[in-house]
């Protein structure tokens, strides 16, 4: 059962933001003690993907140390191209942690590629931001060698993947580069993801790392950008998950409306690290949802 102060609509963020209360919001290694059993079970199941699937690993998609990628073909031409962008709060984790749900991909018929960025305080968000569109363009100019349509590009991101993945869908592809189209992702989902940055610039163990200001939380906040003009965002999180993140779940669908975020669901019995590997798991009903998107 959640507590009190996991009750959004019951008690809203405040106004006056409150540390201690933002950090019990959003230490979800706190929230979840067994996180660490997590964490190996997806550095095994990652292991074993690697050693079973053909992959081309630490891929260059740009000159920093961190523009690395791991793309792995889909099993027949003509595929859906999944990018996944990993979370741990823009600061933290690895693409080889999560090879696992490529794994999960390929069994939907996809190609995935799995790119790293550069960590903060070494980036900030917004610079983030760019290296994770750098490299979804990669995937969209390389699609056809991974059996792939590129027409067929979908962006998952869990937690900062979430805002990543988000900022994907809204991204003016042909500005930033003008050998692109305008439109370069056809859909995106967000697990349990993290669509304003206001509350993060306030809690303080997040802000001595990410550094946030002002002007970073209005350019990199999905909810204060307008609605992407096409495109559909899937925001899933789940029910065991802190008030702010159920708020924030659904806030991009206030944001953004329901023709650009037609679902916002709260999963039941899914804490912010079982999501991923309910993602991954055939039958469920996120694996379901998933595999009928991007199909």
């Amino acid at each position: 059962m959640p507590r009190p102060d996991d009750l959004p609509h019951r008690f809203p963020a405040p106004t006056q933001p409150d540390p201690q209360w933002l950090e019990r919001m959003y230490n979800n290694r706190m929230r979840v003690p067994e996180h660490g059993e997590y964490f190996a079970r997806w550095v095994a199941q990652s292991a074993l993907v690697r050693g079973a699937l053909a992959g081309a690993l630490d891929v260059p998609y740009g000159k920093a140390p961190r523009e690395r990628l791991d793309a792995f073909a889909a099993p027949r031409r003509g595929a859906p191209l999944v990018v996944f962008v990993h979370g741990g709060y823009w600061k933290s984790m690895d693409k080889s942690q999560h090879s696992f749900v490529a794994g999960a991909l390929h069994d939907m018929g996809a190609a995935a590629v799995l790119p790293n960025y550069t960590l903060c305080p070494q980036a900030s968000i917004a610079q983030i931001t760019l290296q994770v569109a750098r490299s979804v363009a990669w995937a969209w100019r390389n699609a056809r060698t991974l059996n792939a349509d590129p027409r067929r590009l979908t962006v998952i991101g869990h937690s900062a993947g979430g805002q990543l993945a988000a900022m994907m869908l809204a991204c003016a592809w042909n500005v930033l580069d003008a050998g692109l189209p305008a439109h370069v992702v056809r859909s995106a989902v967000g697990l349990s993801g993290l669509y304003d940055l206001e509350p993060l610039m306030n809690t303080p163990s997040l802000q001595e790392v990410l550094r946030l200001t002002p002007q970073q939380v209005h350019q990199a906040s999905p909810v204060r950008l307008p609605a992407p003009a096409q495109g559909q965002l899937l925001a899933v999180v789940g029910s065991q998950e802190s008030g702010e993140y159920l708020r924030l779940n659904r806030a991009i669908q206030q944001a953004w409306g329901r023709e650009r975020v037609p679902q916002a669901l709260a999963l039941p019995g899914l804490n912010h690290f079982s999501i991923v590997e309910a993602l991954a798991t055939p039958g469920h009903r996120l694996n379901r949802m998933v595999r009928d998107l991007i199909g």
